[in-house]
């Protein structure tokens, strides 16, 4: 069905909440959006007041439903991308780990090569490169034994191998050659600062040359106090700074999660899983980077007990969200898809339900369960 209606339905917008209205679709892109009953012919389809909304932008993603991006096959990102569509992400950045150079280029060439079997999957959009560029001080879940110093050199190395799909590089700005690095290729890449051991104001001189974001803020960066801000207090203080967050109420408690937003407000804040291969799978035994993760009670933990990405799913981070900050779906909508969109400059396609863009839309219940996903203007019912 290329040219239906989707009726009857809760819309959130750039412009604000329609309360009763309807979205045109047809031949994969956004037609019309109006409130008020359709009458006119096309097939349309009763949402009966479900709410309507953008479909989820990860920017940071290492795997899940047993699949890695470091698996560096074509079968690994099949998989994953069929099956996040189930939560709502319809676009997401593959985001690899701190390895060996070689295991680095074989997961950016995959993903450069990478052609979906199925409109209907999860759509790449690029790459997160999460490491080698970080602190052997704060390497978290990352192996220390492969961290290395940044270049202009290696990662023009990096991005070569992926074909210009490196996004987003996460850095720590106090090492040796990161300030060049950022200089040099702030233009290109957004630059983002985490597993980092940098001070206030190391963060503060980064900014100024470049850097534009956090890593999974809170985690693997230097703590706020009064007299030494550290990493958290520079992150929640400088609006060039957009902020990530693992919004599982793990890696940060939830008043902490209600802090950033307070500070950082619905426009400069973004919710991510950095989930792992054993989302949506059973608990137990799973691997990341290379090292034995733990997986129990909704946790990811290495044998040191260090916490090794998550388990989380889109959908419960914006739940989570409007939880934690107790705000309305009405203000948090952007976090999981507009943001995401404009910081990678793809707009002007994606991020928003807006006439012209494309039909990635999510419908969900008042608990923010997945009931529909819609990528491309295909439907795909979550059963």
């Amino acid at each position: 069905m290329d040219h239906y209606i989707l009726a009857n339905a809760t819309i959130y917008t750039e412009q604000g909440k329609i309360e009763n209205g309807y979205i045109e679709v047809k031949k994969g892109y956004i037609q019309d959006v109006q409130a008020g009953a359709y009458t006119g012919n096309v097939t349309s389809i009763d949402l009966e007041g479900q709410q309507v909304i953008p479909g989820f932008i990860d920017i940071h993603i290492h795997g899940g439903y047993g699949q890695d991006v470091m698996d560096a096959t074509e079968s690994s990102l099949d998989i994953l991308s069929a099956h996040l569509v189930s939560e709502g992400t319809t676009s997401f950045l593959a985001t690899t780990m701190t390895q060996s150079t070689e295991a680095v280029n074989q997961a950016l060439e995959n993903v450069a090569h990478f052609q979906p079997k199925d409109e209907r999957c999860s759509e790449i959009l690029g790459v997160h490169l999460e490491g080698p560029f970080i602190s052997e001080h704060k390497v978290g879940a990352q192996n220390p034994a492969f961290v290395s110093r940044p270049t202009t050199e290696k990662l023009k190395n990096y991005q070569a191998k992926a074909k210009d799909n490196i996004k987003i590089v996460t850095i720590a700005p106090e090492v040796e050659g990161a300030k060049e690095t950022i200089k040099e290729m702030k233009d290109d890449i957004i630059f983002s600062a985490g597993h980092t051991v940098s001070d206030y104001d190391e963060l503060e001189d980064a900014v100024k040359i470049g850097l534009k974001h956090i890593t999974h803020l809170y985690n693997a960066q230097t703590p706020f106090t009064h007299r030494e801000p550290g990493v958290f207090g520079a992150a929640l203080t400088n609006e060039r700074l957009t902020t990530e967050v693992i919004v599982d109420g793990i890696h940060a408690h939830p008043a902490a999660v209600k802090l950033a937003y307070l500070a950082k407000g619905n426009q400069n804040f973004c919710v991510i899983t950095d989930a792992m291969r054993a989302k949506g799978m059973t608990d137990g035994e799973y691997d990341l980077g290379g090292q034995a993760v733990f997986v129990k009670n909704n946790e990811a933990r290495l044998e040191s007990g260090a916490l090794a990405g998550s388990i989380l799913l889109m959908n419960h981070g914006l739940k989570n969200l409007m939880n934690f900050a107790n705000i309305t779906l009405e203000e948090a909508w952007r976090t999981t898809s507009l943001n995401q969109a404009i910081r990678l400059k793809v707009d002007d396609r994606l991020g928003s339900i807006k006439i012209g863009k494309q039909a990635d839309l999510v419908v969900v219940d008042s608990e923010i369960n997945v009931l529909t996903t819609i990528k491309k203007g295909y439907i795909i019912d979550n059963d």
